[in-house]
């Protein structure tokens, strides 16, 4: 049978049991501080957040950018006009005749409709933007491309003026036009247009924030559609609201700013309140896709009219195909720029005025730097040999 131990003489019992009541009493204790512990924590005053509030550092972002968007649009929107275009349609009245002639025995009639005269009425409208502060505007050319049409200029404040066309671009949707005369209710003497800040489109980047204005519908004038870029060096085939191919447009500005119709010839602008592209088009069957052209463009044109009163292009007179390290020419205009400077069929043009002709970098692009007049360089491959050919750029 077993036998129990002799605790009371049994040393190591005694040591056993030393050790169980410290630790026993090393338990309590650092239960009963882990309890207060609790305790505190639970009746203490909540610790600051080691987040900066919302109106500081970098977590100010969310309120300064709907601020931005409120800075920006007042001080842009004194600046964009609706464009009101007027024609002479013609009236018609209906009038009953007899198909068999008068004094016919049958008195039967029909109706017919005859014209009586004209009158001016709306068939359309768009929007634009003041450049400066004598009345030049920037808007599209599909908007005031029509000559027989008349053109009337309404101001944010509601004063209308009547508007002039100085100039259209032969290349891009743009268009200049000048406030020719005071507004309905003035008695006379100059004034003073708020001309918008022009930005620059060079520097911008996909996902920045843009703000488009205009008269959307051709009936709410300075609505307000706020997006981002979505993409950059698009290019479109623009056509008008019958479905004709008008023109290509190239290095266009995508955002998904709401761009409605009657919004063409408005500015997309940054959060800063400056111009960067002039919106132009909608991509049809899709959302929150429209077109903008880069203000950079527009600047060349609005040198050119105060300049000259006109919009110029340079003209090589070349016709030609991409190649894989420029382009190779196919044809060359008689008496053009390209036939002085010497080029032939077959001849590649591998960079024009030092600017190496690329896929992303096009001459089609690389000569719209340039002026009428201007003297450049071709460096030409012919017969696997390179020379350089000069030349004046002829006006297109």
């Amino acid at each position: 049978m077993y036998k129990l131990p002799d605790f009371k003489n049994n040393r190591l019992f005694w040591l056993a049991g030393i050790l169980f009541v410290l630790l026993g009493f090393y338990g309590f204790s650092s239960g009963y501080i882990t309890f207060e512990g609790l305790k505190r924590l639970a009746v203490q005053e909540p610790q600051k957040s080691e987040v900066p509030p919302a109106d500081s550092g970098p977590y100010k972002s969310d309120i300064s950018y709907e601020q931005a968007i409120i800075d920006s649009v007042k001080t842009a929107s004194p600046s964009v006009v609706s464009i009101v275009i007027s024609k002479k349609m013609p009236v018609y009245e209906q009038e009953w005749i007899d198909p068999f002639g008068e004094g016919s025995p049958f008195g039967f009639q029909i109706p017919q409709y005859v014209q009586k005269g004209t009158k001016k009425q709306e068939v359309g409208a768009g929007s634009g933007f003041i450049v400066s502060s004598d009345g030049l505007i920037l808007t599209n050319k599909h908007v005031v491309s029509d000559k027989s049409a008349e053109y009337t200029i309404i101001a944010s404040d509601g004063k209308k003026y009547s508007g002039k066309v100085m100039a259209l671009d032969p290349v891009q949707d743009l268009a200049v036009v000048k406030i020719s005369a005071q507004d309905e209710s003035a008695s006379g003497g100059q004034v003073n247009f708020p001309a918008i800040k022009l930005g620059d489109s060079f520097g911008i980047q996909i996902g920045q924030g843009v703000i488009a204005i205009g008269n959307a519908l051709g009936q709410f004038s300075n609505t307000v559609s706020v997006g981002i870029v979505s993409g950059l060096g698009r290019t479109i085939s623009a056509s008008d609201q019958l479905g004709a191919l008008s023109e290509t447009l190239e290095n266009i500005i995508q955002t998904d700013a709401a761009i409605n119709s009657g919004n063409s010839g408005g500015p997309l602008i940054n959060l800063k309140g400056e111009v960067i592209g002039i919106n132009t088009a909608m991509a049809q069957g899709a959302e929150n896709i429209g077109f903008s052209i880069p203000i950079n463009i527009a600047k060349k044109d609005l040198a050119q009219v105060i300049k000259d009163n006109k919009i110029t292009y340079p003209f090589l007179g070349v016709g030609y195909v991409s190649a894989d390290n420029g382009v190779l020419v196919k044809s060359v205009t008689k008496g053009s720029a390209a036939e002085k400077a010497g080029l032939k069929v077959n001849d590649i043009v591998l960079e024009f005025n030092g600017e190496k002709i690329t896929a992303s970098n096009k001459m089609s692009q690389i000569i719209t730097k340039y002026n009428p007049g201007d003297k450049i360089a071709l460096k030409v491959q012919r017969d696997k040999k390179e020379i350089t050919l000069d030349t004046v750029l002829g006006e297109r």
